[in-house]
């Protein structure tokens, strides 16, 4: 139970750090900030209550509110693994020393911007629920136009992705439609797998697991295969 309501508190901080993010570029209002109706969403994904939402918005636009500049980390952990982080943070000196102390404690390395670029590619997912999609193939030709690029099937529903640069011709065609989307975010799809033991995926699954722990750290990705 504990573990439960302490994941639940990092997806709080973490959709309140995407809020405000998404106030101080766009404004409070969530009709004129599209960023901002898509942190809400996904908000109500994680069950963080409306009040909460709420007050993340009116913190966001107090003048002493914090300003968080958004940090990509990238390295390899154990076993030539490709990590990638991104953070949130109004430290980064703060949060780059503790990124590189996670991965020299397992004995990795924290590698220069850019190092993993040929790894992952930068995608927009949307994650629909299964009511949502009642023909996947006619849905398809509907948002090809809208940068549609494959659509999956997942456990709970559907999976659509875009170019990094499609992502708010996207979700504009999903919200024209009265689709629903679950969640949506921009996230880093790896191109290439490294095939481990399952021994040392062990090792590296610890690794993202204390990278995720860190209040700075809003996603981690690697390309376990």
């Amino acid at each position: 139970m504990f573990a439960r309501y302490d994941r639940m508190a990092k997806a709080f901080t973490r959709i309140g750090k995407d809020i405000a993010m998404a106030v101080k570029a766009g404004g409070p209002d969530p009709a004129y900030n599209p960023r901002l109706r898509q942190a809400i969403i996904n908000a109500k994904g994680v069950n963080m209550p409306k009040d909460r939402v709420e007050a993340a918005i009116k913190r966001a636009v107090s003048k002493d509110s914090s300003n968080f500049e958004e940090m990509v980390y990238e390295g390899y952990g154990p076993h030539g693994v490709a990590i990638l982080v991104e953070t949130a943070t109004d430290n980064p000196t703060r949060t780059v020393a503790n990124i590189r102390l996670y991965f020299n404690r397992a004995g990795g390395t924290l590698g220069t911007s850019g190092s993993l670029k040929f790894i992952f590619d930068r995608k927009g997912v949307f994650h629909l629920a299964p009511e949502n999609v009642q023909n996947p193939e006619e849905l398809e030709l509907e948002l090809i136009d809208a940068g549609l690029e494959s659509i999956e099937k997942e456990e709970g529903g559907y999976i659509l992705f875009t170019a990094f640069a499609d992502f708010g011709n996207m979700q504009k065609a999903l919200e024209d439609r009265g689709i629903e989307v679950k969640k949506a975010a921009l996230e880093r799809v790896p191109q290439s797998f490294a095939e481990i033991t399952e021994a040392q995926m062990d090792e590296i699954l610890e690794l993202v697991e204390k990278i995720e722990e860190d209040d700075d750290v809003q996603a981690v990705y690697h390309n376990l295969k």
